[in-house]
Parts: C-alpha cells; sequence; structure tokens
C-alpha cells in the first residue's frame, strides 16, 4: 500500500519506515520559524534554563505582526524578543526590515521541497506550495523544539483536491480556495494532509500556489501540499544551493476522501462575515458598502498580486469614502513593485502604501475599524473583532476585486473592470 506525502515526510523525519494516519511518531525538524513569538518562546526558555538552543542555523526568525510596535506592550514584547533572538545566537535574523515570514523565508531560499517545518503562525502550511510540510505549533511546543530540534506528531489522514479546467481572466487561486472552503466548509480537512492536484495547479504561479497553500489553513489542515514541478525547481535557483528532496504520493496512495472540480466556469467570489466558508459570488453583493481596502498579507502582498491590483487602479480614483491600504508582503516585494512602478500607480488612484508587514490583518495596528465600519480585504480571515471593533465587519477576496471595489465603494466583480 502506497504513501501519501505527509506520510513519506513524516516516516523520514521519524526513522519510522511505515508511518500511517493516527499513528505517533517523534520527528526531528528541519526548520523553525519563529517571528513576534520569540516575546513569548524566549522566556519559556530562561524560566526553563535553556542555555544552548538545538541548531542556530535552523531557527529562522522575523519580526512582522506587531511591527512597528503600536502599544507599550507590544515594544516591551518586540524587546524581550530581541534581547532571546540575541542571547541564543539565532543566525537568521531577518528583523524588523524584511517583511512578512511566510514570504521572506520563501524568498530567503529557507523553505525547501520535503522538509519538515514547524512554526509560530497559523499559516505555516503556506510552504506546502514548495512541496513541505509545515505545521503550526503554541508558544510552548515551540520553546521545546528549539530546545530539542523534534516534536511528536499524529500522521494525519489525507484528503485529495483535483483541479480541472482553465481560470478565466480575473479570477484566481484565491477564488479557488474560497469556492472551496465555501462548497466543503471549513471542517472539511479537519487535522488532515490536503494534496492538490490538476490542470489549474500545472498553470497556477508560485505565487497563486502560496495563497492556495496559505488557506487551506481555514478549512482545519494540519498540512496543505501542492503537486511540486518546474515552476518550483526554477524559482529556487538562484535563491538556495542547499540539497532538497521531492516527495511525490504514491499511485496507489490511500486518501481519506478525494474530490475532482472543473473549474473553468469559476467567477470572482467573495466571503462574507465572518466565516471563511460563508461565500457568495462577487457579483451578487454589489449593495455592500465599504470603508476601507487591504490589499496584502501572507495570503496575498506578493508582486503578482499587487500586479493584479495595479491593472485595475491604473489611470483610477479610490473612491473618497474609502481608505485604500497597500502592504507588500516583503521588502523585496516592494523594491520590485517600486521599479514596476506600481507604487506610483497605487499613490495616483489614491491609495496609502504602507511598509511590509502583517498590516491590519490580526487586529495589530494599521488600518482598524471603527464600530460599523465595514473592510473588504485580500488577507485570510474574516472572523469578529479580527481588524478593529467587535462592529465591524470584513470580507475577504482576491487582490483584483479589492481593487475593482476601491474604486467603485462597494464590493464589485473586478471583471466589470
Amino acid at each position: 500500500m502506497g504513501k501519501t506525502i505527509a506520510e513519506k515526510i513524516l516516516s523520514r523525519a521519524s526513522g519510522t519506515e511505515n508511518a500511517r494516519p493516527d499513528d505517533y511518531v517523534v520527528a526531528e525538524i528541519d526548520l523553525a520559524m519563529i517571528h513576534d513569538a520569540w516575546g513569548h518562546v524566549g522566556p519559556i526558555l530562561m524560566k526553563a534554563g535553556v542555555e544552548r538552543v538545538w541548531d542556530t542555523e535552523r531557527i529562522v526568525t522575523v519580526f512582522d505582526h506587531f511591527n512597528p510596535p503600536p502599544t507599550v506592550k507590544d515594544a516591551e514584547a518586540y524587546k524581550i524578543g530581541r534581547e532571546a533572538v540575541e542571547k541564543y545566537g539565532i543566525k537568521y535574523n531577518y528583523g524588523q526590515n524584511a517583511g512578512v515570514c511566510h514570504q521572506v523565508f520563501v524568498e530567503k531560499g529557507h523553505i525547501r521541497p520535503g522538509m519538515l517545518i514547524v512554526g509560530t503562525d497559523s499559516h505555516t502550511m503556506t510552504y506546502g506550495a514548495l512541496g513541505a510540510a509545515g505545521a503550526s505549533l503554541g508558544f510552548s511546543e515551540m520553546a521545546y523544539v528549539a530546545a530539542n530540534g523534534k516534536l511528536w506528531f499524529k500522521v494525519p489522514k489525507t484528503m485529495k483536491f483535483t483541479l480541472n479546467g482553465r481560470l478565466a481572466p480575473r479570477v484566481t487561486a484565491k477564488d479557488v480556495i474560497l469556492y472551496l472552503a465555501g462548497k466543503y466548509s471549513v471542517n472539511v480537512a479537519q487535522y488532515m494532509s490536503v494534496e492538490y492536484y490538476g490542470e489549474i495547479i500545472r498553470s497556477m504561479s508560485l505565487a497563486g500556489r502560496m495563497t492556495l497553500a496559505n488557506m487551506t489553513a481555514e478549512i482545519g489542515a494540519k498540512f496543505a501540499f501542492v503537486d511540486v514541478d518546474e515552476t518550483v525547481y526554477e524559482y529556487l535557483k538562484g535563491r538556495t544551493d542547499a540539497p532538497y528532496e521531492p516527495v511525490y504520493a504514491d499511485e496507489d496512495a490511500v486518501y481519506e476522501n478525494e474530490y475532482t472540480e472543473d473549474l473553468t466556469a469559476l467567477v470572482p467570489q467573495v466571503a462574507m462575515p465572518f466565516a471563511v466558508d460563508n461565500v457568495a459570488p462577487a457579483s451578487t453583493l454589489g449593495d455592500v458598502k465599504i470603508n476601507q481596502c487591504v490589499l496584502g498579507s501572507c495570503t496575498n502582498g506578493r508582486l503578482e498580486d499587487l500586479r493584479a491590483a495595479a491593472d485595475i487602479l491604473r489611470g483610477k480614483k479610490v473612491s473618497p469614502k474609502v481608505n485604500f491600504l497597500v502592504i507588500p508582503a516583503s521588502t523585496e516585494v516592494y523594491r520590485a513593485a517600486m521599479h514596476e512602478g506600481l507604487i506610483d500607480v497605487f499613490l495616483e488612484a489614491g491609495a496609502v502604501v504602507c511598509h511590509a508587514c502583517c498590516g491590519p490583518c490580526n487586529g495589530g495596528h494599521l488600518g482598524l475599524l471603527a464600530e460599523g465600519e465595514v473592510c473588504l480585504s485580500s488577507s485570510s480571515r474574516n472572523f469578529k473583532n479580527r481588524m478593529g471593533a467587535p462592529g465591524s465587519e470584513v470580507y475577504l477576496a482576491s487582490p483584483a476585486t479589492v481593487a475593482a471595489s476601491g474604486v467603485t465603494g462597494r464590493i464589485t466583480d473586478p471583471r466589470d473592470f
């Protein structure tokens, strides 16, 4: 009986010949990602008397969620975090000027096919776009990994999506994952590994694959894997010279569920408050007026996303009733957008261009909503109180839909442009 990707990676990492679903294994970690959470992980390590971390080169760090700190409490946490990073001699510390963790570590070549990666962020499974197993951890679990370099895992069952057809113009990976969440629910992949295949996957850019893997967290998954091919290999050229071994599922691998979709007729989608699976076509929501647009986050702040928005905003003006925030996912993305003239497009349209960070996505800062205000965001979550006042609302959509809606002042199908 063949193995899925998750079964193969956890078998290799645990030294277990045949790890199967529901088995418990202790696996050696290939990479640990710690962001602002150093403000919590550091004190746990110190209180436990840990003087040396497991590997100073396999723990990577960036400060992104509350950058720059919006409150004294956050500033104190950053101070503690920086002191911990210095104490433990973390080699790859990208500080506060690099951008959002998942984008930065992919750009820097830390993420490679076949790796087992853990991170202090719920969207660590973004790395599945490159064929790596990415799982999110709490602070105590991460402190254990930082000290020991290993952790126990329950081997997940696996489900398979085969996505065929060809996406229409202005329909993107974000629309795909919102559609899947809407049709199958946020619970369909609870503690499961998800594998994506099909014509649409093969034609999807790495940026699109990262969006797809990233938001697989919103359907409950433990891991997400996008079929690895030349798109990944080409991206890694020049970004890393470290060896890697891609992992592929066996032809006779056993899946808990298999779903096949032809998405040729898919239209732009929007997730409505307050759940990611509360989804409707953008064309049906034209009566929803908005106060703010957010273009950015680890879900949709890449160069491809900025280009899609700029293509709509070029020569137009953002509605005077809308606060339009552009937040590149990394400094590398910011520079590329600047050299392409995209930043000028945004500024001419009346948008506010911010530094590379998480922005308002986690309710931290940069664009919090007042009572009764409505935001359309390209980020990953629209839970109540996610982006400001309890009485505010967040809708989720693709960068193209966000840009079109910013111009009209209401949720708008980008195909209208």
